[in-house]
């Protein structure tokens, strides 16, 4: 979802610092929907955690070739998000100054009346019926501070059933695929092209214990490669929407009938024209999930047809 990518293990980290100009004096002047809002947009432009710093909002993202481009186009995409002028600083820091860095912004989340996600040194005490999701990203995209992960990860709770086999398609951090296996799926095979994903999501697969129930295969995904995994029953997907586009037929393919796909990674002023699309390749909408700015659907695939 990073519009700058993964970034490589060496290298240096863009650090974003914005505030509204609105709510420049004290952080604690600011309201709790201006803070909400100006994370949520800041980690939807990519930023991998979001922390409060002497009235500043800061995260980090990997550096790119088209860094010099994203910044200038920081302070007017996050003033049209917000309706009021962004203030943004940048800076560079060391990869091992980031990788601590990005630390201090994540927390336990809840994402439903069970499922909870929370990094490796969050503190969660999980009643008999809860379900908690130990992730750290590292340097792959997937944590539940993102508006495309949460809305996966609730519409994932009401459809998935205990004994689905499920591919989760563009595995980043293998969250969802994590998630999947202890809400009860049998086996998920999580996708991913990028090799720099893969240290981290193997570690967040066995600092939750579903190495047994969760196949990871490094390679980028198409329709035929997809195909190869069926029949499944449901497949889950946040990755960009042009991406998703092209995939929506190997997915129809691959599902069971009767089967589901969860798509995510959508914003909202596409998501109306990308689910039509959907529906037109032989899908059924069933349920949306909105939160900020990103829309993610589930999907299925009709028992006959």
């Amino acid at each position: 979802m990073s519009p700058l990518g993964t970034g490589p293990r060496g290298g240096r980290w863009l650090e974003l610092r914005a505030r509204c100009e609105t709510s420049q004096h004290e952080a604690g002047d600011r309201s709790p929907i201006d803070r909400a809002e100006l994370a949520d947009a800041l980690v939807g432009l990519g930023g991998r955690a979001v922390e409060e710093r002497d009235g500043w909002f800061v995260t980090h993202l990997p550096e790119s070739p088209d860094s010099d481009a994203f910044m200038e186009s920081v302070a007017p995409r996050l003033g049209r998000a917000l309706g009021t002028p962004v203030t943004v600083a940048f800076g560079w820091c060391d990869v091992e100054d980031w990788a601590e860095t990005w630390k201090r912004g994540l927390r336990p989340r809840r994402l439903t009346h069970r499922l909870w996600v929370t990094p490796s040194w969050g503190s969660v005490g999980p009643g008999p019926e809860e379900i908690v999701v130990v992730v750290d990203p590292g340097m792959a995209f997937g944590t539940a501070e993102h508006g495309t992960t949460r809305g996966v990860l609730r519409l994932l709770d009401r459809v998935l059933v205990r004994g689905d086999r499920v591919i989760d398609v563009g595995s980043g951090s293998a969250i969802l695929a994590v998630a999947a296996a202890l809400l009860g799926a049998r086996e998920v095979v999580a996708v991913e092209g990028d090799p720099v994903a893969f240290d981290y999501a193997r570690e967040n697969i066995e600092r939750n214990g579903v190495c047994d129930r969760v196949r990871w295969v490094e390679a980028w995904a198409d329709s035929g490669m997809l195909r190869t995994f069926g029949p499944v029953d449901g497949i889950v997907s946040n990755i960009e929407s042009a991406a998703l586009r092209r995939l929506i037929g190997g997915c129809r393919d691959t599902l069971r009938p009767g089967g589901w796909i969860i798509l995510s990674g959508i914003q909202a002023d596409e998501w109306e024209l990308f689910a039509l699309d959907v529906v037109h390749s032989g899908f059924v909408l069933e349920a949306e999930d909105a939160d900020g700015e990103w829309r993610s659907g589930w999907f299925t695939r009709p028992v006959l047809g």
